[in-house]
């Protein structure tokens, strides 16, 4: 009898023991999948936050085309002077990383940033038909005159605009559709810049040339 008592109590304290390790074991496998589901939420968190800026930088962030003005050479449009501004809320844009893009419905041209026809506000003296505010390349580059920039941040080697800016970026066609544009041409193409909207540009030219300066958008 004493022998049956001592067996059923070994019984119970290895069931009671074995319960203990099946409960320690549920602890660290809980303790793990916890520790797991925070850095993952952590993880997912930063990256949501992230993605959030960039959606919102990206929203915000862009050009605007105010303006564009072309000069007449001989029936031909041949200089055209796109007027831009950084959208309203805009991050800083970089115009050394931006392009202007151009068509004429049979031609696309792309055009960067050219560091030596940089032109500020001062030098400007009331004649934007100044020939050296304009490339004089073979037609892939464009140029960038300022006419407001209050914080000075727009420059020759960092040529930045930000909210107030408002800048001039000069295209020479006659050389990518030479000799330029005729009349009634259809001309569409963007700004773009590194990061954010694009700048549209969209017109037909005149179907005639009266005057030297015609505005086209």
């Amino acid at each position: 009898m004493k022998i049956c008592e001592m067996l059923k109590k070994k019984d119970v304290g290895a069931i009671g023991i074995g319960a203990m390790i099946v409960f320690i074991a549920m602890v660290l496998v809980a303790g793990i999948a916890a520790s797991v589901l925070i850095q993952t939420s952590g993880k997912l968190e930063m990256q949501a936050m992230k993605s959030g800026q960039e959606t919102i930088a990206e929203v915000a962030t862009g050009i605007a085309v105010e303006k564009i003005e072309g000069w007449n050479n001989s029936g031909y449009v041949y200089l055209m002077a796109i007027e831009v501004r950084p959208r309203a809320g805009s991050a800083d844009i970089d115009l050394s990383e931006a392009v202007v893009e151009i068509s004429d419905s049979s031609t696309k041209n792309l055009f960067t940033y050219n560091t030596t026809r940089f032109t500020e506000s001062s030098g400007i003296n009331g004649d934007l038909l100044d020939w050296d505010f304009f490339p004089v390349d073979n037609g892939t580059t464009f140029c960038v005159t300022v006419l407001e920039d209050a914080d000075e941040s727009c420059s020759s080697t960092n040529p930045v605009i930000n909210s107030g800016d408002h800048v001039i970026l000069g295209v020479n066609v006659s050389y990518a559709f030479s000799p330029g544009f005729s009349t009634r041409t259809d001309v569409s193409g963007q700004v773009i810049p590194e990061e954010g909207s694009s700048g549209v540009i969209s017109f037909t030219t005149p179907a005639a040339y009266n005057d030297a300066v015609l505005e086209l958008q």
